[in-house]
């Protein structure tokens, strides 16, 4: 099978209503995140099914529908990669590793991000020195700085904190919104799991974090924890 094939069948399903609700819900607008991005209109759970469908395909079949100007066609390339990177033997999750990060350009949503970056990035670097994430943490792109985030995901759930704990105060004067909820999403995630590494960076760093940021960090304590915390921000 080759990408033609499977870009033609994604295109079969799609829904120009479900499309014209993404466009809004994606920010596509004229100086929106998501500017210039077109959707086929296709929900999730069905994209997922056409994986099933085409699981066979290769990472270089992945590769070139990551080029595709259809989001959801975008969505299927990383899944596939996720797919083959969690199959593959060492070598061929290096060189998914490797493709993932020299098509950054092509991963440029939220949800691209959300759904590749642990299970990819953060999956290979396990065992590896991390220096790559600092990198992507101070970059230009706003969806390479949430990949450094969304990667250190998969080090939270094996309980380690120190790079989400280092990252987030790379980016505790970012000013892009989509950030300051990943970033706060992660320390959440910490919390969960030991409160009181996210208490310890909340006293370091509390005061100086946006808003947002913070309030995602701080939902899950109890009102006088979270009062206490937002009170003491200027």
């Amino acid at each position: 099978m080759n990408a033609g094939e499977i870009s033609d069948y994604l295109q079969s399903l799609a829904d120009p209503k479900i499309a014209e609700h993404s466009q809004r819900f994606f920010k596509t607008g004229e100086g929106e995140y998501g500017h210039g991005d077109s959707f086929l209109g296709i929900r999730v759970p069905t994209v997922r099914q056409a994986l099933k469908r085409y699981r066979s395909a290769t990472p270089e079949v992945a590769q070139e529908l990551l080029h595709s100007r259809y989001h959801e066609i975008r969505l299927f390339a990383l899944l596939l990669l996720v797919y083959k990177f969690e199959r593959g033997t060492p070598d061929e999750q290096e060189k998914i590793y490797t493709l993932y990060l020299n098509h950054t350009p092509f991963i440029n949503n939220w949800d691209l991000v959300d759904s590749s970056a642990p299970n990819i990035v953060g999956k290979y670097l396990e065992e590896k020195e991390r220096s790559v994430l600092y990198a992507l943490a101070r970059s230009a792109s706003l969806w390479e700085r949430r990949i450094a985030v969304l990667a250190a995901f998969h080090f939270i759930r094996q309980g380690d904190f120190k790079d989400i704990l280092a990252i987030a105060e790379v980016l505790l004067n970012d000013r892009e919104d989509l950030i300051h909820k990943a970033v706060g999403w992660m320390l959440r995630e910490v919390g969960k799991r030991d409160a009181a590494a996210l208490l310890s960076f909340l006293d370091a760093h509390g005061k100086a974090m946006p808003r947002t940021m913070l309030r995602y960090a701080i939902e899950k304590f109890d009102d006088e924890t979270r009062r206490h915390y937002m009170q003491r921000q200027p």
